[in-house]
């Protein structure tokens, strides 16, 4: 187990506050995946997990019937062991596609987060639905940040702090499922929610700019240290 934890985290750094139970669980699936499956089949799945999240909302709304977005959370983990296991299944079966992979699993995730933005534009009341648009642009501004920090510090971390993309899958589903439970909680939590991610991209940009600054001054003494 742990020369499986070692090969499938060998590539990025996490820091949410469940990488090290995440980590374990990985390590037991991908030791356990039959052979048939491939990493694209993985990611084909994870993309089904948020498009089917997005497919309840639309269910939810067209019935006016909260209780579809009970489901939201099934999606979510479908979401999780497809895009968690797909690159690590490549890392641990020795068959890396770290390009390939890392191209598309933006692209892949951007299309998922855009669904379910979508999905939430859809179901909340009219007065609200600037809410669904600004948290995609905000996501979107994350997985920004997140390529920019590693072409500036050749470090990839999908991380934000504490939280990390697992993390916010549960928030979500809990944010669904709380909708059927608590009517129309859904607005002003995803406000809230909306309001942490616009605090996030602040922060992380300016840490950003930070590692920016300081990769320019090695650059200029490196330069100053050849000229000499």
């Amino acid at each position: 187990m742990a020369d499986t934890k070692k090969a499938i985290s060998q590539d990025r750094k996490r820091t949410n506050i469940l990488h090290n139970g995440e980590l374990a669980l990985i390590a037991y699936l991908v030791e356990r995946i039959p052979r048939w499956v491939t990493s694209n089949m993985l990611t084909a799945l994870g993309l089904m997990g948020n498009l089917s999240v997005a497919f309840v909302m639309l269910l939810a709304a067209w019935y006016h019937d909260s209780t579809w977005l009970l489901l939201t959370p099934v999606g979510f983990a479908i979401n999780w062991f497809g895009d968690s296991l797909d690159g690590r299944l490549a890392y641990y079966r020795n068959r890396p596609r770290k390009w390939f992979g890392f191209c598309l699993d933006i692209v892949v995730d951007w299309i998922g987060i855009v669904a379910i933005g979508l999905g939430y534009y859809t179901y909340v009341h009219p007065d609200w639905k600037i809410v669904g648009f600004i948290f995609v642009v905000l996501y979107g501004a994350e997985m920004i940040i997140s390529q920019l920090r590693y072409k500036v510090t050749d470090k990839y971390s999908i991380d934000s702090g504490l939280l990390g993309p697992t993390e916010v899958r549960i928030i979500l589903a809990a944010l669904f499922c709380l909708e059927y439970f608590v009517p129309e909680s859904i607005h002003w939590i995803g406000l809230a929610i909306s309001v942490v991610l616009l605090v996030s991209f602040i922060s992380d940009f300016v840490k950003l700019l930070d590692a920016a600054n300081e990769r320019d001054a090695a650059l200029r003494q490196e330069q100053a240290t050849k000229a000499n």
